[in-house]
């Protein structure tokens, strides 16, 4: 395990470095941002709903500009899918939202 944050259930999120190599892969401008995907499962604006039982923790960190951290819970723990920078925040704002 390379990490983990605490999700607003409460839950701890474990960021392996198998998924941290994944999504710095396949999103080389997240490379440095490790510190700020766990800040975002633990502080984000708000939690959303997967199409698929995951979830999307989403923060603004430049205006415009959201980090979006999508990730699964489980009964005990969870653990995260992939992370990925976006400007299309309105396509998000279409899912259910679980937190606030």
């Amino acid at each position: 395990m390379l990490d983990s944050a605490v999700s607003v259930t409460g839950k701890r999120i474990r960021l392996t470095a198998e998924r941290w190599s994944h999504i710095t892969e396949q999103h080389c401008e997240l490379a440095g941002w490790r510190d700020e995907v766990l800040e975002t499962l633990s502080r984000p604006g708000r939690v959303l709903a997967g199409s698929e039982g995951e979830r999307l923790a989403i923060r603004e960190f430049a205006e415009g500009k959201w980090l979006v951290v999508v990730y699964r819970e489980g009964n005990v723990d969870g653990f995260v899918i992939t992370a990925f920078l976006t400007r299309r925040i309105r396509s998000l704002e279409r899912r259910r939202l679980l937190w606030p």
